[in-house]
């Protein structure tokens, strides 16, 4: 076991464990999440994306952890978009959870309608071609 302890615990090149990076999101979407604010002129320094990395990483693990808390006192071992809003609101995060809330409450209604949008779609091709869209028709052949 303490050769796999060395081996998690190698480092890259810069220095920062393996281990340590498969918890941190990905620099570069973080440095794109980073620049759609800023004018288009602007720059960000290698520093401020890892520093802004290690935060938002820190911060995702922090809340995720306390709705999963949560999760396993209620036996359940999915976390929802429920959970994480209670956990931001229970860990003072209050203007986060309600926008999330917010967000989450259109994206319902969004996947919604798309369900809904497929089901009549898919009555309406029943409708017109009886159950023709169910079965194998011979294909075409366009060039005789």
């Amino acid at each position: 076991m303490a050769q796999n302890m060395g081996a998690t615990s190698s480092s890259n090149d810069e220095g920062v464990s393996s281990r340590e990076q498969d918890r941190l999101l990905p620099i570069a979407n973080v440095g794109r999440i980073m620049k759609q604010i800023l004018p288009p002129n602007a720059k960000i320094s290698k520093e401020a994306k890892e520093t802004m990395q290690e935060c938002v990483s820190e911060f995702i693990g922090f809340v995720t952890g306390e709705a999963s808390d949560k999760c396993r006192k209620e036996r359940r071992k999915t976390v929802n978009g429920d959970d994480v809003c209670w956990a931001l609101g229970t860990l003072g995060f209050d203007d986060y959870s309600g926008a999330l809330r917010r967000y989450l409450h259109r994206y319902r209604e969004i996947e919604g309608e798309k369900v809904n949008q497929e089901r009549v779609s898919e009555e309406l091709e029943e409708q017109a071609g009886g159950s023709s869209s169910h079965r194998n028709p011979q294909p075409r052949n366009y060039l005789d």
